[in-house]
């Protein structure tokens, strides 16, 4: 298992699907569509968690979660990234690695992005149409 490091790899991964979960966010992107590659993993923590000690207890839970699971039950060519929540100062570890085994799940099963629910949701009532740009329609009379 590899960490990732550069920005440009969180960047990519960040497109992927999206998993919440109540101590952290799980950011999946597959990289190698052949499966030969090795799973890479990235964590970050924003500084609106906490000082920079919170922020480091954030990260090592989150690193040991990973450890323990294993790299095994990870699909190869894959990048994944944690972006660590408040709450996972206080949750209890086994429910935070309950929670991740879930996240992957969901990952790989083929659920829609989190960020998409919202516009299924508008979609759906059919409000706010849309342009392929992303910006609101104007109705002319």
């Amino acid at each position: 298992m590899q960490k990732l490091k550069q920005r440009a790899d969180f960047l990519k991964a960040a497109t992927g699907t999206k998993v919440p979960a109540a101590a952290f966010v799980l950011q999946a992107r597959e990289r190698d569509p052949s499966g030969l590659g090795q799973v890479r993993v990235g964590f970050t923590v924003s500084r609106k968690v906490g000082n920079a000690v919170e922020r480091n207890r954030v990260r090592r839970r989150l690193r040991e979660m990973v450890r323990l699971f294993g790299e095994g039950r990870m699909h190869a060519g894959y990048d994944y990234v944690l972006v660590g929540r408040q709450s996972a100062l206080s949750l209890p570890f086994e429910r935070m690695t309950q929670d991740f085994e879930r996240a992957l799940r969901r990952a790989h099963d083929g659920s829609p992005k989190d960020s998409s629910r919202k516009d299924q949701t508008r979609q759906a009532r059919g409000a706010h149409k849309t342009t392929p740009a992303g910006k609101p329609e104007t109705e002319s009379r």
